[in-house]
């Protein structure tokens, strides 16, 4: 079916339901940010593939909300269709309730639908009183056009799923449980649902493979001050498995039993996170509601010790793949025939020697010039381009490792620049420096960080709408909260333990794109009469490439800071490199003098 043929479908069922309108989020029941195949249906019903975005559909037009990161991918996605981008965050773009009321002013259903089961309840619940405001629309929460017009509809995933290794999650799933209800016990809750899929994995120290890149599985949990009971197809679970959840004090059942099993649920209260659990579940609970955020996050943010080892025993392999492939790359570009498809495999193979590896942690974003200044561009056989030994190529790119995860951009000069992509490369690494030079008490939110990443790009007009920085998961997903570094206002509190990427950058459309990112854990700096002070300790391992810096730019403290992070770098990657790839590490990590 094209497109069009899918919205023809899709209205006919609207009709026959009487409703005026419908809504696609980008989401599961579980309020994942990336998705089964099987509920990626705001991609079917519109062809924009992103990770963020919303379709919504009336009987006579189509538009699809997403951020910064997509417009320029969203934009020819949608090419072809009948979907009006809506920019978020662009002055002008209404909200989807605000464009909803002025197309269904006349309408004579004032009905929108959107299925329940794959809204997080806080959304829902927000919707719902914006949609009264504009003109008393309503909305339907108990219905899916896609189970009736998806006819090749993928299968909910039934990968296996495997025990995690105490000696890499560094914690017992029962002493994980006890903990969890001690802070629910503070929150005054007896009991809780818990529907993230990282969460539920990292509670348990199991992982799965039904999500591509993140290492979960779909299940729910449901904890009681007394008992614990996983919701999963049982078809998963291996007599090994079963084995070891019962040891650890958790039962199985069915996966659709879950609203059942609240139903059924014996305490008086439940802690129930409207973020996190969707409406129809958040409806079906019967005991009182504690809403609140799940205590799980906070807890999975932090890393244990055995993970903290886990990042950097991660990130040294993957240092050394990245420095095999750094050394390959402008030779080869030289020689003629790299595409950036050609390099995201190369870089691909050269990970999958390490030891340990399981796969990547998101799809590579291998951006050659203009394609660079697409935020999460993906090349495919259709865009994707030869690389000429000139200009910059952006590469930001993961994998996943039994014992961590990484995330890392390297912005590269293949030859020759122009002075403004000298310029801009130095302003994005001026602000990376500034970040990772930060001290900051325990307890500051990653919103009061952000403005260090942004300075020295402000005062020139330039700036970025995605954020700063996110929290790794240790062998899960590769974004990871509660806490970010960014512009809007994220009040989760950054503490010792938690890891975060920082990640400027600056995307000029139709010209190229700079980021550059490592991924750093937070670690303690001092203790004063003030209380205790934080830092950041750079756990990727890669050189940063120099040849674009425009010296005088950098002050004295920033080409330190290069020099010094340099110098760790050859130290730590060095011992494990053949006497080729050591000379060559050693030329891209020679110190820079300062030049002012």
């Amino acid at each position: 079916m094209t497109i069009s043929e899918r919205l023809e479908a899709l209205r006919e069922e609207l009709r026959r339901e009487h409703l005026s309108a419908f809504i696609f989020p980008t989401s599961d029941p579980h309020n994942s940010e990336y998705t089964a195949d099987y509920w990626k249906g705001r991609e079917w019903i519109s062809g924009f593939n992103g990770s963020a975005g919303t379709a919504v559909v009336t009987l006579e037009k189509a538009a699809l909300w997403t951020d910064s990161r997509y417009f320029l991918a969203a934009e020819e996605q949608l090419k072809g269709t009948e979907y009006q981008l809506m920019k978020l965050k662009v002055d002008g773009t209404p909200t989807i309730a605000e464009w909803l009321g002025r197309e269904l002013a006349s309408a004579s259903s004032k009905e929108v639908g959107i299925d329940g089961m794959v809204n997080a309840a806080s959304s829902v619940k927000e919707l719902i009183a914006d949609l009264r405001r504009e003109g008393g629309l309503t909305l339907r929460t108990n219905f899916d056009p896609l189970a009736r017009i998806w006819s090749d509809r993928p299968a909910i995933p039934d990968n296996p799923v495997e025990i995690y290794p105490l000696e890499y999650a560094g914690e017992p799933a029962r002493e994980k449980i006890a903990r969890i209800r001690k802070a629910l016990r503070e929150k005054h809750a007896d009991g809780m649902l818990m529907a993230a899929l990282d969460d539920i994995a990292w509670t348990l120290n199991l992982r799965g493979s039904d999500v591509h890149c993140n290492p979960v599985f779909v299940s729910y949990l449901l904890i009681s001050s007394k008992d614990a009971t996983l919701y999963i197809n049982k078809e998963k679970l291996s007599p090994q498995v079963i084995d070891y959840l019962r040891a650890e004090g958790v039962g199985v059942t069915d996966y659709e039993r879950v609203r059942q099993g609240l139903k059924d649920y014996f305490e008086y209260n439940i802690l129930v996170d409207p973020d996190e659990v969707n409406y129809t579940l958040y409806k079906s609970v019967v005991r009182e509601m504690v809403e609140e955020e799940s205590p799980v996050k906070r807890m999975k943010a932090v890393k244990n010790e055995r993970e903290q080892a886990g990042f950097r025993s991660a990130m040294l392999r993957d240092g050394i793949a990245m420095v095999k492939f750094l050394k390959w790359l402008k030779p080869a570009v030289e020689a003629g025939g790299q595409t950036e498809m050609t390099v995201d495999r190369k870089l691909t193979a050269l990970r999958a020697e390490q030891p340990l590896f399981r796969g990547i942690s998101f799809d590579t974003i291998a951006g050659y010039e203009e394609h660079g200044a697409i935020v999460h561009y993906e090349a495919t056989p259709e865009s994707d381009v030869p690389l000429l030994p000139k200009g910059l190529l952006l590469l930001d790119s993961g994998a996943q490792y039994l014992d961590g995860t990484t995330d890392i951009t390297r912005t590269i000069a293949l030859g020759p620049l122009t002075d403004e992509q000298r310029r801009v490369y130095t302003l994005v690494l001026k602000g990376h420096i500034q970040l990772e030079l930060c001290k900051f008490p325990s307890g500051a939110s990653g919103t009061q960080l952000d403005v260090l990443a942004r300075q020295a790009l402000w005062r020139e007009g330039l700036n970025y709408l995605h954020g700063t920085g996110h929290g790794v998961g240790c062998y899960l997903n590769v974004h990871e909260g509660p806490h970010q570094i960014r512009m809007e206002w994220k009040p989760a509190p950054l503490v010792a333990g938690m890891t975060v990427t920082d990640e400027p950058g600056i995307y000029l459309a139709g010209r190229f794109g700079v980021r550059i990112e490592n991924t750093l854990l937070i670690v303690p700096y001092r203790e004063t009469e003030c209380g205790q002070f934080l830092q950041f300790e750079p756990l990727t391992l890669c050189p940063i490439d120099t040849s674009p810096i425009i010296q005088e730019m950098l002050l004295p403290e920033e080409t330190a800071w290069l020099n010094s992070y340099h110098a760790l770098v050859f130290d730590r990657l060095s011992p494990h490199l053949d006497a080729d790839e050591t000379e060559w590490l050693r030329v891209h990590t020679q110190p820079l003098e300062s030049a002012i």
